[in-house]
Formats: structure tokens, sequence, C-alpha cells
């Protein structure tokens, strides 16, 4: 069995897997309380299936790219139990582990859209996303990167392509991907359990990561705001 971890947006998300599928999951999307709940969720998981952490095959964490401070802690957290039990790591791409949530799901109809496009999106504030495009295989055709959304962006993909776009970056990108044959998966909602097909993947290669220097996959240097008002009053 395999615990997996999503934190890389609001939604705090743990799941224990076993190569059949979820055994048990628990989310929240309490805004800010990922670090008070991811590790209450592992907690309750293993009691509630008697087992300890080093019983597990190994711990698994979305590792972006997504929010800076709840990458940071699902990370940390994963990084503490791989070496407190001594398990393996595994890290999975958070594009990645979206698109087999939607392709394995009732969000999507797999005979009706093998020949899509599928554009995972992660907000990334403003009219900035996290993107990547994959086919209907789960093969990546563009690498993922941050970008600002224009009308031009996917003009180099011809129109009679069908693309789903879906995540919470999608939505507020609507209006300005104007194109034909675009479809917006309103619905979708990342969760760890959609980590499963990937986690068990690199499981069976031994595709694990160094616990010492393993790192969130960031994409971008994380920028503090600048305060509006000077709480001293100067």
């Amino acid at each position: 069995m395999v615990i997996c971890l999503e934190t890389a947006t609001n939604l705090c998300s743990v799941a224990l897997c076993d190569s059949a599928g979820v055994i048990s999951l628990r989310e929240s999307n309490e805004s800010k309380s990922h670090a008070s709940t991811l590790t209450l969720f592992i907690g309750e998981i293993l009691k509630e299936h008697g087992i300890r952490a080093h019983d597990l095959e190994a711990v698994a964490v979305s590792k972006g790219p997504g929010s800076y401070t709840g990458l940071r802690i699902g990370v940390s957290v994963a990084k503490g139990i791989a070496y407190g039990a001594s398990i393996p790591l595994i890290g999975i791409e958070t594009t990645l582990s979206m698109f087999w949530g939607i392709n394995d799901s009732e969000y999507i109809d797999a005979e009706s859209e093998v020949k899509s496009f599928y554009c995972p999106m992660l907000d990334a504030r403003r009219m900035e996303v996290y993107y990547s495009i994959y086919d209907s295989g789960g093969n990546k055709i563009k690498e993922i990167s941050a970008e600002i959304i224009t009308k031009d962006t996917f003009a180099n993909i011809p129109e009679s392509q069908k693309i789903i776009f879906f995540g919470d970056g999608a939505l507020k990108c609507k209006e300005v991907i104007n194109r034909k044959n675009a479809l917006f998966e309103a619905n979708y909602k990342i969760s760890a359990s959609h980590m499963h097909k990937s986690v068990f993947q690199s499981l069976r290669e031994k595709r694990f990561e160094d616990v010492a220097y393993f790192e969130p996959f960031y994409l971008k240097d994380f920028i503090t705001s600048k305060p509006r008002k000077n709480i001293l009053g100067k």
C-alpha cells in the first residue's frame, strides 16, 4: 500500500491506495488548512486500517507545480514519513495526476474523446497559469510552463483538434481561449486519488526520489507581496 498526498492547491487530500485502486480518502477544501489537516488525515487513515508508516510500500506526493506553501508542506511531510519509516519517496507531477483524474473518471467519455488533447491548468494568479498538454494516452506533448494565456496561446494547434481544458486555472481563461473545439470541464476537482496510476507505475519501475535532496517543482520563484499598510503607522 502507498499513501498519497495532494497539497498543490487549496485542497488538502490524502489517499491510501493499493495496486487495485483507492482504499481510503480524506479531503478538505478549507483554505490554508494544510499544515493542521494533512498529518491529521494521514493518522486517521493509518489508524482506520490498522497499519503504521513502516508497513507502507512508499509515500507519494504531488510535487508541483502549484501553490508554493501547499507544495512545501506536502513535500516536507512526505520526506519526514519516508525518512522516519525508511520507505521510498515518490514524486508525481501535479498535471500528470490531473490528467489521469479526468481520463479515468466520470468527467469524460473516454471512447468519444480518444482523439482529444488534455490541458490541465493550475491557477498561478492573475491571468497566469501552470499548464501542460497530454494526448489521450497520457503522453506529454507540451512541457509544463507558467504562462499568461492570450487568444494566441494555442494558435499552433489546429482548431480541428479538440482540447479539453480543466483545473482551477482553466475557467478563468475560458473567455480568452476563443477557439473551436475547446471544451471546459467546470466540475473537475483535483484529488490524491488521481495519483494512483502514476504512483504504482513508479513503484514498479523503482523510480524514487532522493529523500535528502528532493524539492518541490515550484516552476517559478516565490514572490512575497508588499504590505498595503505599514502596521507601525510610519
